[in-house]
């Protein structure tokens, strides 16, 4: 996993990043003409970023609604010792679990769930308990999804600076 905008060469790439969270599916071609380069030396680039793992995939983003996923919930779950190994090997299989994260805090994972319905997220949970204490929490509305990334370099503070006549030691 790349750990920061390390792999991002210049502000081309932040170009080419920004032009492709408008549109992921725009041509090659376009993109080098929005971006000021050719088609080869913009795929160049791609072929680049994907490798440094800047760009992780191409995805089409699909409603769960539409899927008839109803019911949202975040689910902590508080496990420790082997209950929490044999958990973790346990969600692998369970496909309503989309995403997980062990987080700090009292609770050792954080888990977005989907279900159908309220009664098949109470089966699911259920099942959960011989692994250790879930505790969920019902999504109502979206508030908030953010699905591009401020691409403007990160603005460093400078320290402050001091006059060395104005520091008095003892």
């Amino acid at each position: 996993m790349n750990s920061g905008i390390d792999g991002i060469a210049d502000e081309i790439d932040r170009k080419i990043l920004t032009e492709l969270q408008k549109n992921v599916r725009v041509s090659v071609a376009e993109l080098g003409r929005r971006v000021g380069l050719s088609a080869s030396a913009t795929a160049t680039r791609l072929e680049r970023l994907e490798a440094d793992q800047v760009i992780r995939g191409y995805r089409v983003d699909i409603d769960p609604r539409a899927l008839g996923y109803n019911v949202m919930v975040f689910t902590r779950m508080v496990c420790d010792g082997e209950r929490y190994r044999q958990f973790l090997a346990y969600i692998k299989s369970v496909e309503a679990i989309r995403e997980c994260y062990h987080i700090t805090g009292t609770d050792a994972l954080i888990m977005k769930i989907l279900a159908h319905s309220v009664e098949e997220l109470n089966e699911l949970v259920t099942k959960f308990l011989p692994y250790g204490a879930p505790n969920s929490s019902v999504v109502i509305g979206d508030v908030l999804v953010r699905e591009t990334y401020d691409l403007s370099l990160p603005k460093i503070k400078k320290p402050p600076t001091y006059r060395s006549d104005s520091i008095r030691l003892g």
